[in-house]
């Protein structure tokens, strides 16, 4: 899409560093430059305020990545971009039956009413939880991995679902300032919500969260 819009060498395409490589990747093979931008640490996409701090005289695009089930501002970004003429593309997420989608909602509404000791996500604009996310306060990633570790030892299956912001790969890295992504990339823990988790199971994930989330001093 990059290509046949005409983005190629010369021009920067506004990227989020909070996910995987593929989006920044599919710049540099258009031959573009892929700029980083920080996200709103609600839904974990990119916040239009910090896209436009970066838009540069050779801006070109900007793709916007849902994340986790959680849509983007879509709206507030495609303004920026019909202001400052630019081409905003969209990244989706696998969608999932209807059925599913409403499975997970009552999974993750159970934990919402449950979980104590980490913050759970907004579940604001129709989120499908393709991945439940909460925070695990305390000082970032060592009391984050420590508390994974401590969740897998009791049997519950979770996982760390950005270990690395794009921007510091070594095929990517930039000295730049993403204080949100860097804070979601050392808080950030995945939590099952799947559609064929049991009682037992969603009952099995609050306790073992709830008997270490207490020991750690809240920091949002």
């Amino acid at each position: 899409m990059l290509r046949a819009a005409g983005v190629g060498v010369g021009d920067e395409v506004v990227v989020p560093a909070f996910g995987n490589a593929e989006v920044a990747g599919a710049v540099a093979l258009a031959g573009a430059l892929p700029v980083f931008a920080d996200i709103d640490p609600v839904t974990y996409c990119l916040d239009t305020a910090a896209v436009e701090a970066v838009l540069t005289a050779r801006t070109a695009a900007v793709v916007v990545v849902h994340r986790f089930g959680r849509v983007a501002d879509v709206a507030a970004l495609r303004a920026l971009g019909q202001r400052h003429g630019l081409l905003v593309l969209e990244q989706g997420e696998s969608e999932a039956p209807y059925d599913e989608v409403a499975q997970r909602r009552e999974r993750a509404a159970y934990l919402d009413a449950r979980l104590r000791g980490v913050m759970v996500p907004d579940g604001g604009d129709g989120h499908t939880y393709q991945q439940y996310v909460v925070r695990v306060p305390g000082n970032g990633r060592p009391d984050r991995d420590a508390f994974a570790r401590a969740v897998r030892a009791k049997g519950v299956d979770c996982r760390v679902p950005v270990k690395t912001p794009v921007h510091r790969l070594p095929e990517f890295r930039r000295c730049v300032s993403l204080p949100q992504t860097e804070r979601a990339a050392d808080e950030t823990l995945a939590l099952p919500v799947d559609a064929a988790l049991t009682k037992r199971d969603m009952q099995r994930i609050v306790g073992a969260c709830n008997a270490l989330g207490g020991l750690l001093a809240p920091a949002f």
